[in-house]
């Protein structure tokens, strides 16, 4: 897929970038505004903001929010949480988004990402994908909704060739086991993933050290490496981090 690129990720809940292990013990991360505008500085090359109890709480996303993050930046923003429909969609588009990111709604209703796709163009639409490691399907990795909350009894890995069948652009996997750990990505769930879907794929969950980031990117089969708490708590530069890459030769955008 060419240059491989880093993307910060901003978890918000009541406004705030929070972070947590396992989706869960948020801890207090900064103001979205201020973070966006230091990741791009630093040379992320897209960035992610996802309101993270919205589905939970049964509300929509902070459009306000969305607009002052998106104002703030003029790398790709691509946001999640709470959005259920295509008129959500079109509200976080026309708020300054460049993609909208699916979860829940799209497990509960398939055909949302096919009406979606046909909207606004599949390059717009990411689903995510959370999963849990079990052995009681056949990928070894069930597909769970609500936050980390409600289990499926569906593959993670099925999932994801529905969802390019649907029309899904873009897949976001994120592994409840390694989410928050900082012990590296679940690299069998994402190369799966990348595998099965042959679509674009961003690596979610687990970042710690630079060399996580490698790896997701090369055992992991991702294009895109999505990371919060080594961001956030500033362990780890994107400048850094793209020096690093680049010297173990990967293509990444100076």
């Amino acid at each position: 897929m060419g240059y491989k690129k880093i993307m910060p990720c901003l978890d918000i809940k009541d406004g705030r970038v929070v972070k947590g292990i396992h989706f869960v013990n948020l801890k207090d991360a900064g103001d979205p505004v201020e973070n966006a505008a230091l990741y791009e500085e630093e040379g992320a090359d897209e960035l992610a903001f996802l309101d993270i109890t919205a589905t939970i709480e049964g509300r929509k996303t902070m459009v306000d929010l969305v607009k002052r993050v998106a104002k703030a930046i003029s790398i790709p923003l691509t946001v999640g949480g709470g959005i259920g429909s295509l008129v959500d969609m079109e509200t976080i588009l026309s708020a300054g988004a460049s993609k909208v990111s699916i979860n829940t709604a799209a497990v509960k209703r398939p055909g949302l990402i096919r009406e979606a796709a046909e909207r606004f163009g599949s390059d717009r639409i990411v689903v995510a994908i959370d999963a849990k490691r079990t052995d009681k399907v056949k990928s070894g990795f069930e597909l769970v909704t609500h936050g980390g909350r409600t289990f499926t009894a569906k593959d993670a890995v099925e999932w994801a060739r529905e969802c390019r069948d649907l029309g899904a652009g873009v897949l976001l996997p994120t592994s409840m086991d390694t989410d928050g750990t900082k012990d590296g990505y679940d690299l069998q769930l994402t190369r799966q993933i990348a595998e099965a879907s042959r679509l674009a794929v961003i690596a979610s969950g687990g970042a710690g050290t630079m060399e996580h980031f490698y790896q997701a990117l090369t055992a992991g089969k991702a294009d895109v490496v999505l990371a919060a708490s080594v961001f956030h708590f500033r362990e780890i530069s994107i400048r850094d981090l793209k020096k690093y890459l680049k010297g173990k030769g990967i293509e990444v955008l100076e």
